[in-house]
């Protein structure tokens, strides 16, 4: 049991990374509250643990809204009584992200409310709530985009995740004297419904199939078990990393066959 005794709060966990990392944290001991935005896809997450005889709670939250967020927070303090794991995990890719000249601002300011705000205000109150229990690990999901840039244009989504990188690198210096660790999980493609909206064509998928030395898509379940590694304590003296789980995609460009 690698998080016994710890609690982990996760957004984004009606689906894709965010339920298989819960019910992967929740497996090895953690107690886990899931929050998302989609009530009916965050029950599933929490039948599918409780089935598990595993421990969790569902509180709804938009992330890109403050109350919200200081609410997630609150409410696994006072059922669970401390916060040591935040994954900021929820994000989205709009099906109308695209270049700078397509890209509307509605859009834009949509992926920055969600994906860059909503990490910063999950760290504004969850930071607070991890130094009192003494220490802990924050997770934020950035992507692979963020360190090569997007073969399909994405260009909200790829500053929103490059911002990421930048936050969560300065949060693990101001706050590493404090126990609280602050690393990215930089995903490769995966197979998870949110990218394949996205790739919503066979050439679209292969586009970005072509440059995985690996030559598929990563699985949800494979990025819970790299964050797992990063919220428990075999990764003691890991902060400030972009931790990339990519299938190989940014070691090196892979030509068509």
């Amino acid at each position: 049991m690698r998080l016994q005794n710890k609690v982990a709060v996760i957004t984004g966990g009606s689906s894709g990374i965010g339920r298989a990392t819960a019910l992967l944290f929740a497996a090895e001991g953690a107690k886990v509250v899931i929050t998302d935005v989609n009530d009916a896809g965050g029950q599933e997450t929490l039948d599918l643990i409780k089935a598990a005889g595993n421990e969790a709670l569902y509180f709804h939250a938009d992330v890109s809204k403050a109350a919200d967020c200081e609410g997630m927070i609150a409410f696994a303090e006072e059922k669970y009584g401390a916060v040591h794991i935040l994954f900021n995990n929820a994000g989205i890719m709009h099906s109308d992200d695209g270049d700078a000249t397509g890209t509307t601002e509605s859009v834009w300011d949509l992926t920055m409310n969600i994906n860059v705000k909503g990490v910063f205000l999950g760290c504004k109150y969850g930071i607070p709530a991890i130094r009192r229990a003494g220490g802990g690990s924050i997770i934020n999901t950035a992507s692979f985009v963020a360190i090569l840039g997007a073969a399909t244009p994405q260009l909200a989504y790829t500053a929103s995740k490059g911002a990421v990188l930048a936050m969560s690198r300065e949060l693990a210096v101001i706050h590493a004297r404090e126990n609280i660790r602050v690393n990215s999980l930089c995903p490769g493609p995966l197979r998870t419904e949110l990218l394949m909206k996205f790739l919503n064509t066979e050439a679209k998928k292969q586009r970005r199939l072509v440059h995985v030395p690996m030559g598929r898509f990563g699985e949800a379940e494979e990025m819970a078990k790299a964050a797992l590694y990063l919220a428990s304590d075999e990764s003691s003296y890991v902060t400030g990393t972009s931790f990339m789980v990519d299938g190989g995609i940014t070691s090196a460009y892979v030509t068509p066959e």
